[in-house]
């Protein structure tokens, strides 16, 4: 395959590039192939739009405007998120 060269994707390998898709953290061919996927898979163009949506409405959350309860209730689901 050549430098330019496209690749097909699936939809699982989609979902697993979506954050570096939405960083443009993916080189030029791996793009392409991400972009070609999308072309024909309206179920992952509409996870993609979900995602770029649900980044867009955290960045506008700021922590001094949740409630304690909120919170508290925040760092005890992260404090048992499990690490890799």
């Amino acid at each position: 395959m050549s430098a330019t060269a496209t690749r097909d994707l699936p939809c699982q390998e989609i979902v697993e590039l979506v954050t570096d898709y939405l960083e443009g953290a993916m080189d030029a061919p791996l793009r392409a192939s991400f972009e070609a996927h999308l072309a024909g898979c309206p179920h992952c163009t509409h996870y993609l739009e979900q995602i770029g949506a649900a980044i867009r409405i955290a960045g506008t959350i700021r922590a001094e405007g949740l409630s304690p309860d909120f919170r508290a209730g925040l760092l005890e689901a992260f404090r048992e998120f499990p690490r890799g």
